[in-house]
């Protein structure tokens, strides 16, 4: 009995501690059934066991009580017995009923502390288990909703909860694009409703839960759980959707066929994405440029300045639109990003962030590409998915490189390979760090890929470092380790996704920072750059302004501009939301064919 009130006053401490962590999400299965069955027969068992004792006390106290008052000389009905029994157990005592022997007496403090200390345990917890707990979990139940309302239309449904969704959820709102995320487990549905998201409680396996989803009304279904439950997930929503665009994450690549067979119109690998953003964040250096995406009818790419005559010249003295028509948006320099402008110094460290066409492209690296050995030599730190991403990479671009991994069973042909701890400078120098232009930090621990990143920023000031982030707070950490550039899956992911179905909206550059395009606002229609002041208003810069089929990077800031056209920026996530916050609707647009290809 004690071990019950125990449990039940821990249950009770856990939901109503503040800040508590979500309990781990549970699944509605059977077994989950048949546990909650046996929970509550063992509360109505306990509590039935608790009633008996009770009546049992209350039967045996009022015996003894008319027995020794019969000694005394006194006579009592039964029902002042049980008066007498319940009002001494509970400590009420009136005092018009009392003994007068030693022996009545001795049996008084006997009823009233074997009472009292009955009821002190009894009412807590017939309170607790039958009252509390059933009028909070009612509550819970209730605060989520089961089923969106029918009007709901054009909206992402989301399968999961994570990284990569929640970076999805602030796009979402920041295009004030409807969405939903479905949740197997109320408590979590709970406190995700309390924080202001769109949840919905479901299994992720029940037909009728997107049935409530309104999938068949939706744009897009992300399904973002494992490769056995996408397939799951794909299959049940094609049963009631048969038209909704699926987009889903597969780990494997095994997995990618059996994906697009269970009816998903795209599917993601985000290691291989988070492999090959890194890759070409490690290229282009030494004057070549190399393209990290593109975007909105341009080609954007990275270029080092080192070993180049644009190192000591500013953007002005360099002339590079002039020359070449290549546009560019802003310069790195160890980790730090800064808008271009005609006074920015290049440096050694400098990499330059371009945006033009091929044909621009290609002027650029005839007058500047060198290709010194240091550019074309890189070492991966860590073996697995990414790592082996960036290798694939670095193989299509000709750049040797080697890859240090502690588990010699990760080895996969066609790599060369350093088993050993990359915190060994021996196994570094093996893997070829002096030499390398480009060091690759892929470990999926954020405390590991700090202290590398670090050591290597000791051990090699020049080299380009890219580092992988697991989480948002410690992307600045990195850089201030020493990170060049500094990506993660929810970064990546979520970009990549958000892309499938919202058209070529946004490119990531790196963690933070993004290109996205918009139309232009009614307010700044036939107003100029210079007049429209949109930087300083939204910390967004102006890359290009697209309109009559045609765009134009580096934009006249003279130029009015069109009422029908777009405009691509550069932004950090706070200067992105602070331009939806500015210009309040004007990034909701029509979204891609809600039906699948």
């Amino acid at each position: 009995m004690l071990k019950s009130l125990g449990v039940t006053m821990a249950q009770v401490t856990q939901r109503l501690r503040f800040g508590d962590e979500p309990p781990v999400e549970r699944r509605f299965d059977r077994a989950q059934f048949v546990a909650q069955r046996a929970e509550r027969r063992r509360r109505k068992k306990t509590f039935l066991v608790l009633a008996v004792v009770f009546v049992v006390m209350v039967a045996l106290f009022s015996t003894l009580f008319h027995e020794l008052m019969a000694r005394e000389g006194r006579k009592f009905s039964w029902p002042t017995s049980v008066y007498w029994t319940l009002t001494t157990m509970t400590t009420l005592g009136f005092g018009d009923i009392t003994f007068e022997s030693d022996a009545g007496r001795i049996f008084s403090v006997v009823v009233l502390l074997s009472g009292s200390t009955f009821l002190l345990v009894m009412l807590p917890f017939v309170f607790i288990q039958f009252v509390f707990i059933p009028w909070m979990n009612e509550r819970d139940r209730r605060r989520a909703p089961r089923a969106l309302s029918e009007a709901m239309t054009g909206h992402v449904i989301l399968t999961s909860v994570g990284p990569v969704e929640e970076a999805l959820i602030d796009r979402a709102d920041q295009a004030e694009v409807p969405y939903v995320v479905i949740v197997e487990d109320v408590d979590v549905a709970g406190r995700m409703h309390d924080e202001g998201r769109t949840v919905m409680v479901g299994a992720l396996d029940d037909p009728h839960t997107y049935t409530s989803a309104r999938a068949a009304q939706a744009t897009v279904v992300v399904a973002t759980q494992n490769d056995q439950s996408n397939t799951n997930i794909a299959f049940t929503v094609r049963e009631i959707a048969p038209e909704v665009r699926i987009v889903a994450s597969a780990n494997s690549p095994a997995a990618v066929d059996i994906l697009e067979i269970a009816g998903v119109d795209h599917v993601v690998q985000l290691g291989e994405i988070l492999g090959s953003a890194m890759a070409a964040r490690g290229l282009g250096l030494s004057g070549r440029s190399h393209k990290i995406g593109n975007f909105a009818g341009l080609q954007i790419a990275e270029a080092g300045t080192v070993g180049t005559d644009l190192v000591g010249h500013t953007l002005a003295e360099s002339q590079l639109r002039r020359r070449f028509g290549v546009g560019l948006i802003g310069v790195w320099e160890r980790g730090e990003f800064s808008l271009a402008t005609a006074d920015t110094e290049l440096r050694e460290s400098s990499i330059l962030l371009l945006a033009g066409t091929s044909e621009q492209l290609a002027a650029f690296d005839a007058a500047y590409a060198t290709d010194t050995p240091s550019a074309q030599n890189a070492v991966i730190i860590g073996g697995g998915r990414v790592g082996r991403a960036i290798g694939r990479a670095f193989a299509a671009e000709g750049v040797d490189f080697a890859i240090v991994e502690q588990l010699a069973e990760r080895q996969r042909e066609g790599a060369r390979y350093v088993i050993g701890d990359a915190a060994d400078r021996a196994v570094l120098e093996e893997a070829g760090i002096d030499d390398a232009g480009s060091i690759l930090i892929t470990s999926h621990d954020d405390n590991v890929n700090v202290y590398l990143t670090r050591y290597c920023r000791g051990l090699r000031p020049d080299a380009r470092i890219v580092a992988r982030s697991r989480l948002d707070r410690n992307v600045s950490t990195l850089y201030r380790a020493g990170a060049d550039a500094v990506l993660s899956y929810a970064g990546t992911g979520s970009a990549t996704i958000w892309n499938q179905f919202r058209g070529e909206e946004t490119l990531l550059v790196a963690h933070g920072l993004n290109l996205f395009r918009t139309p232009i606002p009614s307010e700044l229609a036939g107003k100029t750059l210079a007049e429209a002041h949109v930087y300083r208003r939204t910390q967004c810069n102006v890359v290009a302004v697209e309109g009559d089929g045609s765009i134009e990077g580096n934009p006249n800031a003279q130029a009015p501009l069109p009422a029908d056209g777009e405009l691509v920026m550069i932004g950090t996530d706070v200067a992105e939301a602070k331009f939806s916050e500015v210009f309040p609707g004007v990034r909701k647009r029509p979204l891609l064919d809600r039906v699948r290809r």
